[in-house]
């Protein structure tokens, strides 16, 4: 007597029976692995700039622009000196459009803005004079609040985890600053200006006011100095941004990683072309390849004067395809959800439900050399089909509904 048994899964993953394989997954590092199943965080890569595809000056208002982010058709910024305002810009001509104030507070040294849902949220947290500030903090401002005018700013105090001495370090000569943080669905991630080190550290506290202890998670070697961060949760995509100790820009791509475990993925630095000494700190997007980048404006006298710019960077080159592929991993998984075959073990009858949505759609069964071997419809939610008539061996099931995407099965008489 014969028995039989049904493997089923998406082409795009591995087949149950062949071991994942860790490597590279990047096609766009110098040691790609074409083979490689699961991102191990090794992707190494040759050194890149891009230049800014635009540049435009900045109003004395906001001389020291310190962090940016893209609000709607807008971005904000802000000044990290005493000023408790915050500034919308044209994205395009970088006038300034129209001040909120942000009452009921104060602006120690105001480094960075970053967002969710309901929140504006700005980190008073610059500490690199002496590196022995006890008055961390982050300003919590309610959107609805900032438009209407009504605005009952909170704090979330914090301390680091691993920060035991303060005694005054003398002006930039700490690695407890920070000018860079992220939001994610339920906490913050600060990633520190190290300025002995040239490292940054990546510390987590939740997102509610009150006083917490920022948790370090990870250290990383960025061979310069953080001062902005970017956040696609969604997208598992990162962009820092920073310059090193001579003032030349980079962006530092993080991307692919697993959870919020944010160096567990692709990390490649970038530097910015044609932007030598610009102190570079604040970066916003909104779809993840054009970025936005703001300067402070610098001056070293005789020699240079830079003035307060924003500048618009395009980098799809090198995270497009990235993305893309992101996204039909996604689609890949919406029809999983969508679509439940089972079981496994079968014998002569396979059992595929689906969504009352796809009631009606065709189904065919395909053989290995390219033949239609079975094809149907699934008439109800629940469908058993015979697959008894099939001889033994690989077969891949396709879907009207989805033509890209396919099953594959493993049958045996």
């Amino acid at each position: 007597m014969k028995t039989g048994l049904i493997i089923f899964s998406f082409l795009w993953l591995c087949h149950p029976a062949v071991a994942q394989v860790a490597g590279c997954t990047d096609p766009l590092s110098n040691n790609y692995n074409p083979q490689a199943t699961v991102n191990n965080g090794t992707c190494t890569y040759s050194s890149a700039s891009v230049a800014p595809e635009s540049s435009v000056n900045l109003s004395d208002e906001v001389e020291e622009t310190s962090g940016l982010v893209k609000w709607e058709e807008r971005l904000l910024t802000h000044n990290d000196n005493t000023d408790l305002k915050l500034y919308a810009l044209d994205s395009i001509s970088g006038a300034v459009l129209e001040t909120f104030a942000v009452t009921g507070t104060s602006n120690t040294d105001w480094e960075e803005i970053a967002q969710d849902n309901q929140y504006i949220y700005i980190g008073d947290f610059g500490n690199n004079s002496n590196g022995n500030r006890t008055n961390l903090r982050i300003i919590r401002v309610g959107k609805e609040e900032l438009l209407s005018g009504d605005i009952q700013a909170n704090s979330i105090h914090f301390s680091y985890s691993n920060q035991t001495d303060f005694n005054p370090t003398g002006g930039n000569n700490t690695d407890f600053d920070c000018e860079a943080f992220v939001v994610s669905n339920d906490s913050i991630y600060l990633f520190t200006k190290q300025w002995v080190s040239k490292k940054t550290s990546v510390y987590a506290l939740p997102k509610t006011p009150g006083t917490h202890i920022a948790q370090i998670r990870s250290t990383y070697d960025v061979s310069g100095l953080i001062t902005g961060a970017t956040y696609q949760e969604d997208k598992k995509l990162v962009v820092l941004t920073g310059y090193s100790t001579l003032l030349q820009p980079f962006f530092y791509l993080l991307y692919d990683f697993k959870g919020h475990e944010f160096f567990s993925g692709n990390k490649r630095k970038i530097s910015m072309s044609s932007m030598g000494f610009h102190q570079v700190e604040g970066i916003a997007t909104t779809n993840g390849l054009e970025y936005f980048v703001s300067n402070e404006h610098f001056v070293k006298a005789p020699l240079f004067n830079i003035a307060q710019k924003l500048h618009k960077f395009d980098l799809s080159p090198y995270l497009q395809e990235y993305l893309e592929n992101l996204s039909l991993a996604t689609a890949h998984n919406d029809i999983r959800s969508r679509i439940r075959v089972y079981p496994n073990p079968a014998g002569d009858y396979l059992y595929i439900e689906i969504e009352p949505s796809l009631i009606g759609i065709q189904y065919n069964f395909i053989d290995m050399n390219g033949r239609n071997a079975q094809t149907g419809t699934l008439d109800s939610e629940r469908n058993r089909l015979d697959i008894g008539r099939l001889q033994s061996g690989i077969y891949v099931i396709k879907v009207s509904e989805f033509p890209d995407y396919s099953y594959r099965l493993v049958k045996r008489g």
